[in-house]
């Protein structure tokens, strides 16, 4: 990352930061990714600003705020690994790459998914595992995860996805409540999980199937 790039990336952590508390290594993480690298040509100039910006296939990049308060929200120390449900243009699992020593993301529309491959292999980032599939069936080759992040709005948490998910894990997912989308946070001992609702958001939903 070049000296200008490095200072626009820090001075969006900080910015992010300000607004909402977060951990310094999560601030780095920010800080550490080019969100330029994942932003559509036309909305270079919009990169450093705290908005969602459209992706194509009808989907959008989330926030960086957004992104910076779902990877807080993990609850990322001492986690190993993560399966992120809806990788969309890969900005939050670049995001994760930096907290994680394995990120496993997974994309139901197939040419989103080949462009994120191509911006992880040209930025050299290699603990990033990709997979065209529905993310509601998790991915149980690698499970299971330390912690699961939904980037997309469920109006429930598919069981098998919790069954993927270690005991004493965190699963982090956008939730529809009635008419509102609700952050939430789920955490698993033993067989029961318990639920946390956090905050207001806004995501695109769920969808099922893949999309090539």
């Amino acid at each position: 990352m070049d000296r200008i790039t490095a200072t626009k990336t820090a001075r969006l952590a900080n910015e992010c930061h300000q607004i909402f508390s977060l951990d310094d290594d999560v601030r780095e993480a920010i800080s550490s990714t080019n969100r330029e690298e994942f932003v559509p040509v036309g909305f270079k100039h919009n990169a450093y600003k705290l908005d969602a910006l459209p992706l194509g296939s009808a989907q959008w990049i989330s926030s960086p705020l957004t992104v910076a308060k779902m990877t807080q929200y993990l609850d990322t120390k001492g986690a190993d690994r993560v399966l992120e449900v809806g990788c969309g243009s890969g900005y939050q699992a670049a995001v994760l790459s930096h907290l994680f020593r394995g990120v496993f993301t997974i994309e139901r529309i197939e040419p989103l998914m080949i462009e994120a491959k191509l911006r992880f292999r040209k930025l050299g980032i290699n603990n990033i595992h990709t997979r065209t599939d529905d993310g509601q069936n998790g991915w149980i080759q690698y499970a299971p995860y330390d912690r699961i992040l939904f980037s997309a709005t469920a109006k429930e948490v598919p069981q098998k996805l919790f069954e993927q998910l270690r005991d004493g894990g965190i699963l982090v997912a956008p939730m529809q409540v009635g008419l509102k989308q609700i952050i939430t946070r789920f955490r698993k001992t033993g067989d029961s999980v318990e639920k946390e609702e956090l905050e207001e958001c806004d995501f695109v939903p769920i969808l099922d199937g893949v999309q090539k």
